[in-house]
This record gives structure tokens, C-alpha cells and sequence, in this order.
């Protein structure tokens, strides 16, 4: 119970932070990626950026056409943005609160244990009603432990 405490708190906190970063794409970076175009508002050439960074041009090239791909280090971006007098800033931003992620993860886990119970009540003619079997899905959510909410696909 005391691990569950502390996942809801650390939730809390969490959710508290990110109404700051939405809408999230307003951080998508530049089609040609970050480090060149800022390079390039700089007016800052690519053999410039290079020297500035103690790296050949057409490495930095491979940097950032690496960027474009997905496939940048967070190492090889932290110092091309501090060439240029920038901060790398790194996150992930949740589609929705964390809470209401570990509720639906919650409710979904807790609908499918109550099924199967069901389906065995069923057989021997002790069905569920829909309002009991909301009550006993919320007291579910209520008592699992959020660690095993993932052990499953």
C-alpha cells in the first residue's frame, strides 16, 4: 500500500508539471531538425558549427541528417546545442495525466479479472449485475497495486 501512496504522489506531482509543456507539438522539431535550422537562423555555416563542436563538416552533417532520422544521441545534441548558446531540453509528455493513464490501465486490468470470474459465476447460474460489476471494477481500482497494473499486455 505504502508503494501505491507514493506512485499516486509521484503522479500528482508529475501531472502538475506538464499543463506547461501542452500542447506538446509545439515542440516538434524542424523538418531539416533542430541543430540546423538553428544553426542556420544563426547564420552560422555548417564548417563553422563543426569547428565550433572540434569535429569535421561532413561529420556534422552525419549529425544532423542523424537527427532527422530519430537516431541523434541526446550526448551529440546536448553539445551542439551548447555551440550554439542553447539548451537541450528533454521530456516526455504524456497524451493525458499520468492518473488518468493508471485509472484506465486500472479500470481495463479490473474489467478483465471480473470476466472471467464472471463467466465461472455464470455456470453456475450467479451472474453479476451491471451496477454490482461497476462497484466491484471502482474497488478493484481502488485495492490493486499499481506495480502489476503492467505485468500484462
Amino acid at each position: 500500500m505504502k508503494n501505491s501512496k507514493l506512485a499516486a504522489q509521484a503522479r500528482q506531482n508529475l501531472d502538475a508539471r506538464f499543463p506547461e509543456w501542452q500542447p506538446a507539438e509545439r515542440f516538434k522539431p524542424p523538418v531539416r531538425g533542430w541543430i540546423k535550422a538553428v544553426r542556420e537562423a544563426l547564420g552560422m555555416s555548417s564548417a563553422q558549427l563543426a569547428k565550433r563542436l572540434g569535429i569535421r563538416q561532413p561529420t556534422l552533417v552525419q549529425i544532423e541528417q542523424s537527427e532527422v532520422r530519430g537516431t541523434v544521441q541526446l550526448q551529440t545534441l546536448r553539445r551542439a546545442a551548447a555551440a550554439m548558446n542553447c539548451t537541450l531540453v528533454y521530456a516526455l509528455v504524456p497524451s493525458e495525466s499520468l492518473d488518468a493513464t493508471v485509472r484506465a490501465r486500472a479500470r481495463a486490468v479490473a474489467r478483465s479479472r471480473l470476466r472471467s470470474v464472471e463467466h465461472s459465476m455464470l455456470l453456475e447460474n450467479q451472474g453479476v449485475r451491471a451496477e454490482d460489476f461497476e462497484s466491484r471494477i471502482e474497488a478493484l481500482i481502488r485495492d490493486v497495486n499499481p506495480r502489476t497494473l503492467w505485468n500484462e499486455p
